[in-house]
């Protein structure tokens, strides 16, 4: 089956809504006349303003309660920034880090009782030893952190994914915390053709989202908690490399965006006990399928009984989605209500309309009409990879740029 032949049929879901996403550029941002730059903004537009400079490919942004900021950096630093851009030094205490390829330290959060705990959980690409030794996986831990010494104390490893042999890549590594306490996982499926079929198997770890305790116990009410031979954590399957997660602060839902492989990512409800594809159907192809507007999809379908369709897709090619978040802020008022998703790939933030009504579509084929959907121009024109993107306590939005060579920064949008 074509995917695309799938385009007319879009299936009308419980949110209220479909979407179809639909980018004309390459996942290397090449191809193609260069785009005139954006115009200046009207007086009162969001603007793009530089809090902090010189992070090294950053990961991952929380905001402390005396208004500082903590960011992950893939080398397995995590830094304190002040409110005027200052990087302190590494904060110690935190375990080692296998930061190669996609892995290093990943993401990062703050435990509800933070201001009184000082508890934060990270998760991080971990190298395996003894009869482990050659494998790596992706770990969460918790400990308590210490501000006045900036070192971390009490660390707990609370998940570890099974550990694979003979890849770098696809670690996925997000985490989501429930209004519950609970925290949900994103894990990849570890990026090597002998490893993602795995992501069908309910006894391995690769392409599941888990969810878990915050003390790492396993939720009773999990959905395979009771099916011999599963791993009681899981929340759902098929995923192929998640990047980004987030709570709909409506529902109460995990929501996920994830990497597709040439083509097809993915934007996700993620329901428990569900499956959502992958490797079995897809709208993406393999890499190096031609041509990329009528490939065949990797699995030979984009629909398949038993399995969840997205919410939103790219294709033909990928932008390759990273941090998202649900913007319920009123400092940029025309956001509000708005679904934020980074692009590393894309080079830019993807702003969907969740309060319209209608099927979403973004950068229209011929004989569709742009609804609900736009790239964020103050964003393309800074050319940068944007790889998580949070609401500010402030109202504020706040990206991380992923260009390496510790030339990347902190940017606060606001009016």
């Amino acid at each position: 089956m074509n995917r695309h032949a799938d385009l007319p049929r879009r299936a009308t879901l419980g949110f209220g809504f479909a979407l179809v996403m639909l980018l004309a550029t390459g996942c290397g941002g090449g191809g193609g006349d260069a785009a005139a730059p954006a115009p200046a903004p009207p007086p009162g537009s969001p603007r793009a303003v530089t809090i902090a400079s010189g992070l090294d490919h950053p990961w991952s942004l929380a905001f402390l309660p005396d208004g500082r900021y903590l960011v992950t950096e893939r080398a397995g630093r995590l830094r304190v920034v002040a409110t005027d851009g200052t990087l302190s030094a590494p904060v110690t205490g935190l375990p080692a880090v296998q930061a190669a390829g996609q892995g290093g330290l990943l993401d990062l959060a703050l435990a509800p009782d933070f201001a009184t705990s000082g508890r934060i959980y990270w998760s991080y690409a971990e190298a395996g030893s003894g009869a482990e030794a050659g494998r790596n996986g992706t770990t969460v831990a918790r400990g308590t952190l210490d501000l006045a010494t900036r070192s971390v104390s009490g660390v707990q490893v609370i998940y570890r994914q099974p550990k694979v042999a003979g890849s770098n890549g696809h670690f996925g590594g997000r985490i989501a915390l429930a209004p519950d306490g609970k925290l949900f996982i994103a894990l990849g499926d570890r990026q090597i053709d002998s490893e993602r079929g795995y992501a069908q198997d309910l006894s391995r770890g690769n392409g599941k989202i888990v969810r878990i305790n915050s003390d790492g116990s396993i939720p009773a009410d999990n959905p395979f908690v009771a099916i011999a031979g599963a791993r009681p954590e899981i929340w759902s399957r098929g995923h192929r490399n998640p990047q980004g997660a987030a709570i709909d602060p409506t529902s109460g839902a995990l929501w996920s965006v994830e990497h597709g492989p040439q083509g097809g990512d993915e934007l996700n409800a993620v329901a428990p006990g569900r499956n959502y594809g992958w490797p079995l159907i897809s709208f993406g192809c393999e890499y190096g399928a031609t041509p990329l507007d009528s490939c065949t999809p990797v699995g030979g379908s984009s629909a398949g009984a038993g399995l969840e369709q997205p919410l939103a897709y790219w294709v033909p090619t990928s932008t390759a989605p990273s941090g998202m978040a649900f913007y319920t802020g009123s400092a940029i008022p025309e956001w509000r209500n708005s679904l934020l998703i980074g692009a590393l790939a894309g080079q830019t933030l993807w702003k969907i309309d969740l309060a319209g009504s209608g099927n979403i579509v973004c950068t229209p084929r011929s004989g569709e009409v742009a609804n609900r959907c736009a790239q964020v121009d103050l964003l393309r024109s800074l050319n940068r990879r944007i790889r998580d993107v949070r609401q500010g306590p402030d109202g504020f939005v706040y990206l991380l740029t992923d260009q390496g060579g510790n030339a990347d920064q902190i940017i606060r949008v606001q009016p």
